[in-house]
């Protein structure tokens, strides 16, 4: 087994009286990509933060390889790399001397850090804004090259760890595939990834392990597959509603369902492949009796069973009406 490039036991951090963080635990080991997941407000970057030693934790445990990074953040801190969900500040700069100057401070020769910057610019696709610079108030580059430069500077001749807080925002789509190779290129040459995002649809096919977050806390954590919680062939059936129209599995629909969540004006139902064509029979006659907009059925996703832990009901409380042993009815 790899050994943890991170290991986090019992972290706590507290706002006042609100929890941000309540009692997480979660590791990565060197080779893995882990994948970090939440809502805005769940906790994802109070833990970030406080493993690269901007906040200390009022409880728990942090320990990057062997060292303990509460009690010792400066020496934890060269054994990570960030890339922040921010922006990195490199106005005056081109993307050729912003990846240079961060592979010299990480220990690379003057000459290594150029062919890295080099390599990295064809890797992502950059060449032709290399030695563009940068200008201030978003001038010169866009902030998708600007992102593709801060990904470029965290992994730079890469520490045992890399956190990446959504590496894809403002990155076009042909370029988001390119990143997410990258991302999956570096678990695979050694690094520990920890990797918070937003898109759970494209970071499925890269990640190893996953850790969801919902207020503070980690409600599901393990395998893509386990966490997922279905069978390789089980199927989506998505289903939108017309505006005000009231959900017509509530009342017709007789097909045992494994996970039913209602998410503003879309219902996603869990079911197995051996009820698809009868799935499709029902949806369609709603279709044709206007009680819905449309449907589509496809295989059962980590983003469907992440709608379902993190959906809240009108009492505030999650309301995923799933089981996990056996199947219903609705």
């Amino acid at each position: 087994m790899s050994p943890d490039v991170l290991r986090i036991a019992g972290l706590t951090r507290r706002y006042g009286r609100v929890v941000a963080n309540d009692s997480v635990s979660l590791r990565v080991r060197a080779g893995e990509v882990v994948g970090l997941l939440g809502h805005n407000g769940a906790g994802k970057t109070t833990l970030v933060s406080q493993v690269v030693g901007l906040l200390k934790p009022h409880a728990g445990e942090i320990r990057l390889g062997q060292i303990d990074a509460v009690r010792h953040p400066g020496a934890a801190r060269r054994h990570v790399a960030l890339q922040p969900q921010s922006h990195v500040p490199i106005d005056g700069l081109s993307p050729r001397s912003a990846i240079e100057i961060a592979g010299c401070l990480r220990g690379m020769s003057a000459r290594d850090a150029r062919a890295a910057a080099v390599e990295l610019a064809e890797e992502l696709d950059i060449g032709a804004w290399l030695d563009r610079r940068a200008l201030p108030e978003g001038g010169g580059l866009s902030g998708g090259i600007r992102r593709l430069v801060s990904f470029a500077m965290a992994v730079v001749n890469p520490p045992p760890l890399l956190i990446l807080d959504e590496p894809t925002n403002d990155i076009d789509a042909s370029r988001r595939r390119l990143l997410w190779e990258a991302v999956r290129r570096r678990g695979d040459a050694g690094s520990g990834v920890l990797l918070v995002t937003h898109n759970i649809a494209e970071a499925e096919r890269i990640v190893d392990e996953v850790v969801i977050l919902e207020r503070g806390r980690v409600v599901a954590e393990g395998s893509t597959a386990r966490v997922r919680g279905t069978q390789d062939d089980d199927l989506r059936l998505e289903l939108q509603l017309p505006p005000g129209g009231a959900d017509p599995t509530e009342e017709s629909l007789r097909l045992p369902v494994t996970r039913r969540v209602r998410t503003g004006r879309r219902v996603l139902l869990t079911l197995a492949a051996r009820d698809a064509a009868s799935a499709v029979s029902w949806a369609s006659a709603r279709h044709g009796e206007r009680l819905i907009d449309g449907f589509s059925l496809a295989p059962a996703t980590l983003e469907d069973a992440y709608a379902a832990l993190t959906a809240p009901s009108q009492s505030g409380e999650r309301d995923a009406q799933q089981t996990s042993t056996e199947a219903t009815s609705v």
